[in-house]
């Protein structure tokens, strides 16, 4: 489903878009059973400390990736040749002191142009109470000042955030399960923690880049989703085609290396991923 007009002027104008439907909450829900089962089985590729990629390991996840209402909604805003940068399973425990700071995903991302947009995925219920994503409208225009924190409960890499932030403006991304927020990579966004009862999950896709997109530095493994070849500026992450097979452990574990090589650089210190 191709964004309308309007909808891609509320995003030109605001920097993020919410909530647009993908999938029933039935299927959501299914999708998050899906992925504690994955949990269980598989907990040394899935825990809190090794949540990136881990598309390129399990199908269920490069499908939603892949989700036609998604790519469709995301060509509204690249065009039609579009790779997908990283994803990250965002998941907040009940009651837990698991946030997101202030920050800009942009600002470590080491690309240009700024053509590339994250698509936030909610598998369980993501309200004011367990924590969803609050966006400073307007904040896309451009990278602002971050300071590295490293705080034990911030879900960043490097506990990235902004210090002064007019939290007064903020707006709260608030989505039922099968709803997704799409926000643009220099946006002001964050998240508090989970104060409900039940469990908050979402997958990030962060971020899907348009055609004309290229490294500023490093090494980058990028999954191709529609249209052109992807540039030879990049590494193509292939999909997986079994859950957590070799193959596939090992195209994530290379990405996830070159991952944290971009976003860690010219930091003190490095956490896992």
């Amino acid at each position: 489903m191709s964004l309308t007009v309007e909808q891609i002027e509320r995003y030109r104008s605001d920097g993020w878009l919410a909530p647009i439907d993908v999938m029933s909450e039935t299927e959501a829900t299914a999708l998050s059973e899906e992925l504690e089962a994955a949990e269980a089985a598989y907990p040394e590729e899935l825990h809190a400390e090794h949540r990136n990629n881990a598309h390129l390991a399990f199908p269920f996840l490069s499908d939603i990736a892949r989700h036609p209402t998604i790519v469709s909604a995301v060509s509204s805003l690249v065009g039609p040749d579009i790779s997908l940068w990283s994803t990250v399973l965002f998941i907040k425990e009940p009651d837990s002191e698991a946030f997101v700071s202030w920050h800009q995903d942009a600002f470590y991302m080491s690309l240009q142009p700024a053509n590339f947009v994250t698509a936030w995925l909610a598998l369980t219920p993501s309200t004011v109470e367990s924590g969803c994503l609050s966006a400073i409208p307007g904040t896309h225009t451009g990278p602002t000042d971050h300071i590295d924190t490293f705080a034990d409960e911030n879900i960043l890499t490097r506990g990235q955030q902004i210090a002064d932030v007019a939290e007064d403006r903020a707006v709260h991304l608030e989505l039922k399960p099968g709803q997704m927020s799409l926000h643009h990579p220099w946006l002001i966004h964050g998240s508090q923690p989970n104060r409900s009862t039940g469990r908050r999950v979402g997958v990030a896709m962060q971020s899907y880049l348009g055609g004309e997109v290229r490294p500023i530095s490093g090494e980058h493994h990028v999954m191709h989703i529609a249209g052109q070849p992807i540039d030879e500026t990049f590494v193509e992450a292939p999909a997986p085609i079994g859950v957590c097979t070799e193959p596939g452990r090992a195209a994530r574990a290379a990405a996830n290396q070159a991952f944290a090589d971009v976003l860690y650089a010219g930091a003190e210190k490095r956490r896992s991923l």
